[in-house]
C-alpha cells in the first residue's frame, strides 16, 4: 500500500510539474510561418480592425516593393485626396503616379516602411479616421542610407469594394 501511494504521489507530482511549467514561446520563424501573408488575410468588417489590417497589408506590400498592392486600399476614384506638404493631389491615378515618381516601383527604391503610434477612431459603421507616425528607411544602391518620417491622418470609408482610404494627409 505504501509503495502504491508513493508511486501515485510521484506520478502526481511529475504531472503537476509538467502542467505548471511555462510553455516554450514559439520562435520568430514559427510565428512568421503561423501568420498568413497579409495578401491572404480577410479584412474585418469592424472599423478599427479593418483599418489596422489594411495598414499591415500596406506596410507589407510596400516593404516587398509592390506599389500596386499598396495602392489597392486607396479609393480608386478621381475624388480621392492626397495632401503632402503644400501639395494636393487628386484622384487615385494622381496619387499612384506621385508615389511612383517619388519612390519607384521596386523594393530597392521604395525602402522599408513602418507605422507607429496608431490611433483609430470609428466614425460610424462605415467610416473611420486614423492617425499616427510613418517611418521610411531608404538604402539606395550607390547612395548613403537615409531615413525620413512624419505624421499622417487617413479617412476610411466602407465602400461596395471594401474599406478604402478616401483622404490621406501626410507630412
Amino acid at each position: 500500500m505504501t509503495r502504491s501511494l508513493t508511486l501515485l504521489t510521484t506520478l502526481l507530482l511529475i504531472a503537476l510539474g509538467a502542467v505548471a511549467q511555462e510553455p516554450t514561446p514559439p520562435s520568430r520563424s514559427e510565428r512568421l510561418q503561423a501568420t498568413p501573408p497579409a495578401a491572404t488575410r480577410v479584412i474585418p468588417a469592424a472599423p478599427e480592425a479593418a483599418v489596422r489590417a489594411i495598414l499591415a497589408i500596406q506596410q507589407e506590400a510596400w516593404n516587398q516593393g509592390d506599389l500596386e498592392r499598396f495602392m489597392k486600399y486607396y479609393w480608386n476614384s478621381g475624388q480621392l485626396t492626397f495632401i503632402s506638404g503644400a501639395e494636393e493631389t487628386r484622384g487615385w491615378q494622381g496619387a499612384h503616379d506621385r508615389y511612383l515618381r517619388r519612390y519607384g516601383h521596386d523594393r530597392a527604391h521604395m525602402g522599408e516602411l513602418s507605422f507607429s503610434e496608431l490611433t483609430v477612431v470609428p466614425l460610424g459603421p462605415g467610416a473611420a479616421a486614423c492617425w499616427g507616425r510613418w517611418h521610411l528607411f531608404l538604402a539606395p544602391a550607390g547612395s548613403p542610407p537615409h531615413e525620413s518620417g512624419g505624421r499622417f491622418t487617413l479617412l476610411f470609408r466602407r465602400l461596395p469594394e471594401g474599406w478604402r482610404i478616401i483622404h490621406d494627409h501626410t507630412s
